[in-house]
């Protein structure tokens, strides 16, 4: 029962249905300083209002939040209940297998497992598990569905009952696309109608980028698995109000850049003004010159900045994307009409207080990469070359001489430093993106019409997060270009950007094995560290979709590819970049007769329909157990093995030892890795110990449901520096105190 203590409660009617909301600008009749806060704080705001029940939420906590000064540094306590609750498949195994530990704990103990269920909808999208096995094939995307099926059916079975076992958790099945783009096309829905109530559609996700929703106007952000577990149990979140950061923009973009040229010139800028832990929240007139998909993008990227959230409001440019990926027009009706009754629309003419202002000229961003290792290094492309060279450290320059390479087809090659092994259009940040989807293709269109190919040591890749992206390049003819550059579809999932990469060529393998080259992966996507994208690839740069389709052309990352060329046509002459970057104007007359609704509303009509190999997995009775005692995926929580009615007190922790010290830069790439499993590493030597072959290792990210593995792979980063040793990589300590 809300308490309504501030007498917010009214009805809006929109279309002749009554909802009701929690009204913000009754409150600011008493508390008028409220009405230039931040939108993202007036949501928090809002929730307040609404979940106050007197007893997880009380009046006490709302006066509290009233109290938030944008010059607060420290942060107002105050208590959050989101809407609903996002997962992928890699962090929403052990979110389930923690729920069906506590049904089976309260069997054991004579409760009803029936009892414990979400409490907030769930939605899992199994998106991380695929990867790069067949690549530059036609049939590479079937393929490497067929696999991550073989690879994984133990898990999916698992989640597939899970669906079925838990209320209001809905299961999304494989090859449907990367979770945050179909969150921003499909699930997101701005306001939430639910129960006779209308309200913002806030989340807390169990993935770092679930902030790409933020450039919807949505308020959400990742969170570690238990904190999503207990909200999903019903728990309201505690945190505190961070200071807002206002970015205001203003110009337009030059022809020739990028949405990923903006968001690498917005991460450059956001890390060193600091903003680790507070929320961005942009403004201004030059807002409406950001589509929706830039905005996306740019959201996306807060994990590579430090933001907990980076908001935009809510503006016509929203409701404009809303109808265009198929939202029904009433909806939007709704959206529109909830948020301008609560003062949460765009509005120029209110100047809101910010904790601390930035602005940023559109008009002087660049073409730009970032790296070798970290997102925020942003390198402006006239520069990538010198970049490269001054980033080749000693330890990678022992080998001078060229390495000859002998494929199985009688030709040879040779590799040096600076030599590009993967170029891949990958991950949610940037193929979220039709401009730069289609740039990559007319750019490839044009490669192909002088000659070109990619590089043969290149392995090319293409795995958008949505499956509509491939139907609009096929419209506009460039599905086609594409793949004779080696670019063919690998799958709609989190791939190449998460480690997903799959294995090189073994005669590349072979090369590298004996040489000491600063191998480099090029890819579209949001993370770079060193390490993450492939044991092999020294350095990783993030660039644009048509940047990774140029590179993987020229096959060196040791060139100015605004002078040199790319490559030579059939009669000898030189192709530069120019020759081949399409311009805004053609890219804009692309998705102009190439991008249609109805391509959302078709694909996202059977999201959550599997296909055959889906229905194959078969089914757990939902009242039956989901546990194999011979599984070396799934486990139950071991916390819940002595489970008793009664709480045992706190006791202290006593002579505990230092396990790591670590430096900056640390990621939870490093802390809790993702991808391959060494088999050297504790983790694969406890599997090889119970008979699981190397081949069928899958990654750390796969096997979360199994304790034992984690805990062998934690700190289990390849380029993890512990500060405790000296010159030496990986999982090592010291043992104290000996």
């Amino acid at each position: 029962m809300v308490e309504n203590s501030f007498g917010t409660r009214s009805i809006l009617t929109v279309d002749g249905v009554e909802h009701v909301i929690h009204r913000l600008d009754v409150l600011a009749r008493l508390h008028p300083h409220i009405t230039d806060w931040p939108y993202s704080v007036l949501v928090l705001l809002e929730n307040l209002l609404r979940n106050e029940d007197g007893i997880t939420i009380r009046a006490a906590d709302i006066e509290r939040m009233l109290e938030w000064d944008p010059s607060d540094t420290e942060g107002t306590p105050t208590l959050f209940r989101p809407a609903r609750v996002l997962l992928q498949d890699f962090t929403g195994v052990p979110t389930t297998v923690d729920l069906a530990s506590m049904r089976s704990a309260m069997a054991a103990a004579g409760g009803d497992p029936r009892l414990i269920s979400p409490q907030l909808h769930a939605d899992l999208v199994m998106d991380h598990s695929v990867m790069v096995d067949f690549a530059g094939v036609p049939e590479a995307a079937r393929l490497n569905l067929e696999i991550e099926y073989a690879r994984n059916r133990e898990r999916y079975r698992f989640l597939r009952w899970g669906a079925r076992a838990f209320d209001d958790f809905r299961v999304i099945p494989p090859g449907k696309g990367i979770v945050h783009q179909v969150n921003i096309e499909h699930l997101a829905s701005v306001v939430m109608a639910k129960g006779g109530q209308a309200y913002p559609d806030t989340l807390i996700g169990l993935d770092s980028h679930t902030t790409m929703v933020n450039g919807l106007g949505v308020l959400g952000w990742g969170v570690g698995g238990i904190e999503a577990e207990a909200a999903m149990l019903g728990q309201p979140i505690s945190l505190l109000v961070p200071p807002v950061v206002g970015l205001r923009l203003h110009g337009h973009l030059p022809n020739g850049t990028t949405a990923t040229d903006l968001v690498l010139t917005i991460t450059e800028l956001l890390r060193a003004h600091g903003v680790v832990g507070q929320y961005v929240e942009f403004h201004g007139a030059g807002i409406a010159a950001v589509p929706l998909e830039n905005r996306a993008t740019i959201g996306n990227m807060s994990p590579e900045y430090g933001s907990t959230a980076t908001m935009f409001p809510v503006d016509e440019e929203t409701l404009r994307y809303l109808r265009f990926t198929g939202r029904p027009e009433p909806h939007v009706r709704l959206v529109e009409a909830y948020l301008r009754a609560q003062g949460l629309f765009h509005d120029l003419s209110v100047r809101r207080r910010y904790s601390s202002e930035l602005e940023l000229d559109l008009s002087m961003v660049v073409p730009s990469l970032a790296g070798p290792s970290r997102p925020q290094d942003r390198v402006p492309l006239t520069e990538a070359r010198h970049s490269f060279r001054s980033a080749v450290e000693p330890r990678h320059a022992r080998t001078t001489e060229p390495v000859v390479v002998r494929p199985v087809d009688g030709t040879e090659y040779r590799l040096k430093h600076g030599c590009i092994i993967i170029a891949s259009i990958t991950s949610c940040t940037n193929t979220s993106n039709p401009q730069v989807m289609a740039a990559a293709g007319l750019l490839a269109k044009r490669a192909v019409e002088h000659g070109l190919r990619a590089r043969p040591w290149v392995r090319t890749s293409l795995a958008p997060g949505s499956r509509v992206v491939m139907d609009y390049l096929s419209a506009a003819g460039l599905t086609e270009p594409l793949e004779q550059l080696g670019f063919h579809l690998t799958g709609f999932g989190c791939m190449t950007c998460a480690g997903n990469s799959g294995p090189l060529a073994p005669e590349i393998v072979e090369a590298l094995a004996t040489a000491d080259l600063a191998t480099v992966a090029v890819l579209s996507g949001n993370r770079n560290f060193e390490g993450r994208i492939h044991p092999l690839a020294r350095m990783n740069y993030l660039a644009s979709p048509p940047l990774v389709v140029a590179y993987a052309l020229a096959g060196t990352m040791d060139i100015d590819i605004l002078t040199e060329p790319l490559g030579q046509d059939p009669d000898g002459r030189d192709v530069f970049l120019a020759d081949v970057w399409p311009s805004t104007e053609e890219i804009a007359e692309v998705l102009e007769r190439s991008v249609r609704p109805e391509m959302f509303t078709s694909r996202y009509a059977d999201i959550e329909e599997g296909d055959d190999l889906w229905s194959a997995l078969g089914d757990v009775p939902e009242d039956g157990t989901p546990w194999d005692p011979d599984s070396t995926y799934l486990r139950p929580a071991p916390f819940w093995d002595d489970f008793g009615w009664e709480i045992p007190p706190l006791s202290d922790i006593r002579s505990a030892r230092v396990l790591a010290v670590l430096g900056d830069s640390v990621t939870t790439d490093h802390i809790s890795p993702a991808g391959s499993i060494p088999v050297d590493s504790p983790a694969g030597q406890w599997l090889i110990g119970r008979g699981v072959r190397p081949e069928d290792f899958n990654s750390y990210g796969s096997r979360r449901g199994n304790h034992e593995v984690m805990m062998r792979g934690g700190f289990g980063g390849l380029r993890l520096l512990n500060l405790m040793l000296e010159g030496v990589e990986g999982g090592r300590t010291l043992k104290l105190p000996e």
